[in-house]
């Protein structure tokens, strides 16, 4: 059995969910699933250090990564479009020229879905179609577009192309299935596998063991709040800068720590130096040899974004946030983050945009020192009954080897 996989980013680089797609093609190759896996060399945020090659071979050589030049992803918005376009060409023609028997297509972009069609009729190859987000429903949900728009109306075109080729769907929660499902996809093509964590590598670090306290100057002694991930339009970072603005006179020793980058971060920096919020802290993102540290930084962690932004997902950082022990403080919309959280008593949920709710939130957990901590344990220990990286990754091996055999 052999699978390809393109990709159009893979470590080292920096994007969301990259380590699902690494230890899918590990438990691949390690389960009797030959894997080639094609992607461009290494731009998008890059940890200084890194090391690749050009052809790279593990697990005993079933496991090739193959890297094809192309140049460096910008911040010119056309060189940009150009380069995401050369970009599926080159994956297109891996897909219709190399020997294969299982095709594994990401939704990042969401016109990967469209090689499917093409692979189907020339290729006659079955596919496996990882739906990590909704398109064109994420767009709406950020403001992007709007329902009934032109770009909308091409979405939602390249969604049912790709639902309709898909031999398996794999969708990250029981709410993307239910969108599927109310679309018209055949209950039989879709999966739910929930987003994991790797439990061995994101780890409880000890405070006084943490390196990022160190390394940016930050007082081991203050009540944390951090956010990891994307800086983006979604998140709401108005409000949370909001909130930590009035907790600044009062409360001096809560702060905010937010580590990533993205789209708003120049506009929180603006705003960050105006307003004077001497108690927000911006730090890049950190390698994912650090997972361990950044989700450690905090005494609890944020999941937060806008309202109307979050009701089909479920964040993958959730589960980083419980590995590493550590609280949730979710600001969201309803759906089943909140059910987890309030049934296993994992952290504390507030609707998506209730400031008030929001900071009553922070501040429960910032005087009740022994309950943060119990939650922080709830959390790890839903992670070990549910959402290993074995359980995780087996489920996405199944599925392969499923339509292979059919």
């Amino acid at each position: 059995m052999k699978a390809i996989f393109p990709c159009s980013y893979y470590l080292p680089e920096t994007a969301a969910s990259l380590y699902i797609t690494d230890n899918i093609v590990h438990a691949c190759a390690e389960n009797g699933v030959e894997v080639d896996l094609y992607t461009p060399t290494p731009t998008r945020s890059v940890p200084a250090g890194s090391q690749w090659e050009r052809e790279e071979h593990w697990e005993n050589g079933k496991l090739r990564v193959h890297r094809f030049h192309l140049y460096g992803e910008g911040k010119n918005p056309l060189l940009r479009a150009m380069r995401y376009f050369l970009g599926e060409f080159a994956l297109l023609h891996f897909c219709l020229w190399k020997d294969y028997d299982v095709a594994f297509i990401d939704s990042t972009p969401p016109i990967q879905g469209l090689k499917m069609p093409l692979i189907k009729w020339f290729k006659r190859k079955p596919t496996v179609y990882n739906a990590q987000d909704i398109f064109p429903d994420s767009l709406v949900g950020t403001g992007l577009t709007r329902k009934g728009s032109l770009i909308w109306k091409m979405g939602r075109i390249v969604e049912k192309i790709t639902y309709k080729y898909a031999d398996k769907i794999i969708v990250i929660s029981e709410d993307f299935r239910k969108n599927l499902l109310a679309k018209g996809v055949p209950a039989n093509k879709i999966v739910v596998v929930y987003n994991w964590v790797d439990q061995n590598v994101v780890v409880d670090i000890s405070r006084e063991k943490n390196k990022l306290f160190d390394s940016y100057g930050l007082d081991r002694s203050k009540f944390y709040v951090t956010y990891n991930g994307n800086i983006g339009l979604t998140q709401n970072m108005d409000m949370l800068l909001s909130v930590a603005g009035d907790f600044q006179e009062e409360y001096e020793d809560i702060s905010f720590v937010l580590v990533g980058n993205g789209a708003y971060l120049d506009e929180v920096k603006r705003i960050v130096a105006e307003r004077k919020l001497n108690n927000v802290y911006l730090l890049p993102f950190q390698p994912y040899s650090d997972i361990s540290h950044v989700f450690s930084l905090g005494d609890a962690s944020l999941v937060i974004s806008k309202p109307g932004v979050g009701s089909n997902s479920v964040p993958s950082k959730t589960w980083s946030i419980m590995s590493a022990s550590r609280p949730v403080l979710a600001n969201f919309d309803p759906n089943e983050l909140k059910q987890i959280i309030e049934e296993y008593k994992c952290g504390i949920f507030t609707k998506a945009g209730d400031k008030e709710a929001f900071k009553e939130s922070i501040l429960k957990l910032y005087n009740d020192r022994e309950l943060c901590k119990e939650y922080g344990r709830n959390g790890r220990q839903f992670v070990m009954d549910n959402l290993t990286r074995e359980v995780g990754t087996a489920k996405y091996v199944e599925a392969i080897k499923s339509v292979i055999k059919r």
